[in-house]
């Protein structure tokens, strides 16, 4: 696959305090990856220098194989980014605003009407195109954002956090967009949501306190979940009770999780080392008796590895 994005090493000390420390990553073309981690990790100072709106102190960014972290103009034509809260003119209309944007990017004065048409309908912006900005919702605005962040057909994305203020219809229109626009495209999503990761990430990079912790698939990174291969069983509180005190007694089993559901309970139990212990549960719950009335294996929690990996360890 051809590298489109690549960071070497970048740093970026403030003072005293280092903020970025030895970052390096790579994001292919058709590739969508996720860039997660704690308020205060360094996510959004890392997606400033891969644009070239902040020199690091230290390393190289290549976009296209042209370097951005020396003022290289060309790797900044190929970028497309939408910063978190991104500015936008409130007096200016969204068809004002993208027209604006299209000619500091240097499109053609012939192709600039055609290139905000097709923008604004990629984000589902036509309905809003005369009203000022100021008076459109969150949502709307964060629209706007993003047509401007691909009107110039960039062949790498940085989006900080892109669904941020859109309802889970929005939110929905939003990854399926991501997802199309991946296809001959390198894209980095920064996002606390993640069931976002799982929905439309190829990678997953997890940063904490400036460096990488950890880079994988969401499936490779939630096979480091303590609930990986856990069994979950919904049953009454009664038997519940029994089999809690009975699952315990097995060695294969680390502990036994329980939540009250009204009148059930639902317990969820982990396994000694992440093992397979559905089978032996299964074999158990059928020869009690216990009346289970709903069976599931965990196939591991992002969440989960995401809190030890920026809390403890894994």
């Amino acid at each position: 696959m051809d590298v489109l994005l690549e960071a070497r090493n970048l740093t970026k000390n403030f003072g005293s305090k280092t903020a970025v420390d030895g970052i390096s990553l790579s994001v292919s073309k058709g590739e969508i990856l996720g860039f997660l981690g704690p308020n205060g990790a360094g996510k959004t100072t890392t997606m400033k220098m891969l644009t070239g709106f902040l020199a690091p102190t230290s390393g190289e960014a290549f976009v296209c194989g042209e370097p951005v972290t020396k003022g290289g103009v060309m790797a900044r034509r190929h970028i497309g980014y939408l910063p978190e809260g991104a500015p936008l003119y409130g007096e200016m209309t969204p068809r004002s605003f993208l027209h604006f944007i299209a000619e500091a990017r240097d499109i053609a004065p012939e192709d600039v009407r055609d290139v905000v048409e097709s923008a604004a309908g990629a984000v589902h912006l036509t309905s809003v195109m005369e009203q000022r900005i100021d008076t459109l919702s969150k949502g709307y605005r964060r629209r706007v954002g993003i047509a401007s962040a691909i009107l110039h057909a960039p062949e790498v994305l940085i989006l900080d956090e892109p669904t941020d203020g859109l309802d889970p219809n929005q939110k929905h229109e939003m990854r399926r967009l991501i997802e199309a626009m991946s296809v001959d495209r390198a894209i980095i999503i920064s996002t606390h949501i993640l069931e976002e990761v799982e929905a439309i990430c190829h990678r997953a990079v997890i940063i904490n306190k400036g460096t990488i912790v950890a880079d994988g698939t969401p499936s490779e990174l939630k096979a480091r979940s303590q609930y990986k291969n856990a069994v979950t069983l919904l049953l009454s509180s009664e038997a519940a009770e029994k089999a809690a005190s009975a699952l315990k007694q097995i060695k294969a089993i680390e502990r036994v999780e329980a939540a009250d559901e009204g009148d059930n309970m639902r317990l969820t139990i982990l396994a000694k080392g992440r093992g397979e212990i559905a089978d032996i549960i299964s074999d158990i719950a059928s020869v009690s008796n216990w009346g289970v009335s709903q069976f599931s294996v965990d196939t591991g929690r992002l969440d989960d590895v995401f809190r030890q990996l920026t809390e403890g360890e894994v």
